[in-house]
């Protein structure tokens, strides 16, 4: 995807979580158990903040998060947002910019995620409204897969090895298959951690197929099973989901 198509994407679910979570901020938020609307909504203005200062001071801030308390939750949201574009009108995508991906650092990574942050936030908004839940772009769907198993569960996996282990120390290697149309994921678990081979294919112990929008949000927890077609070993796909809460939490 094309940076100025991340950005278009990032501010259509900024102004979808806006309009919704405006409605009810005393809502629970039944994606992000213990959360209220409020929480969400301060939570995506922090991390707006946060990724403006890895981009101003190119390195993380410290100490962080500051005092934000004294703001009313949409009030932040919108400074928050207002600032984030800021910085990435103020940069080109492969200006510098420390992020915890070591492979980028770039404003460019920062544009992708916070457009991948903020879809799925929009659609815990949703939820917590009992709203519909919006369509989600095939590209940046498509996209959101690839960052998921590249970058949260195959990186995650081997750069913080001390979180993953005791998940991984018994993994009897199982692979599983992400599909969607004609793009495909092979993941590949062991006690080393997990390979993601895009576009392969081959033997696997399960399947995950659906549409892209839904198989993005099975894999971040925001839709059930019923979304999407599982096959094969359960004890595959059990390993997986375990996998992917703590590389996302």
């Amino acid at each position: 995807m094309q940076t100025s198509r991340f950005r278009d994407c990032l501010a259509d679910d900024y102004a979808r979580l806006h309009d919704v979570a405006g409605r009810d901020l005393a809502a629970p938020v039944p994606s992000c158990p213990g959360w209220m609307v409020t929480d969400l909504v301060r939570h995506v203005a922090e991390v707006y903040l946060h990724k403006s200062e890895c981009i101003r001071l190119n390195d993380f801030p410290r100490p962080w998060p500051p005092d934000l308390s004294g703001e009313a939750p949409i009030a932040l949201l919108e400074r928050a947002y207002t600032t984030l574009v800021a910085a990435f009108d103020q940069h080109e995508p492969a200006d510098p910019a420390r992020t915890w991906f070591e492979p980028d650092q770039t404003v460019g990574f920062w544009i992708r995620r916070m457009a991948q942050e903020s879809v799925i936030h929009r659609v815990d908004g949703e939820l917590a409204l009992g709203e519909s839940i919006a369509p989600i772009p095939a590209d940046l769907a498509i996209d959101g897969i690839d960052e998921i198993l590249e970058q949260f569960l195959s990186y995650g996996t081997r750069t913080w090895v001390e979180e993953f282990g005791p998940l991984l120390k018994e993994s009897l290697g199982y692979r599983v298959l992400v599909r969607s149309g004609e793009v495909s994921w092979l993941v590949r678990t062991s006690p080393e951690g997990v390979a993601v081979a895009k576009g392969a294919g081959g033997a696997a112990d399960a399947t995950v197929t659906g549409e892209p929008d839904q198989v993005l949000l099975w894999l971040w927890a925001r839709a059930g099973d019923d979304a999407v077609s599982i096959e094969g070993s359960d004890k595959a796909i059990i390993e997986l989901r375990r996998l992917l809460g703590a590389a996302t939490q």
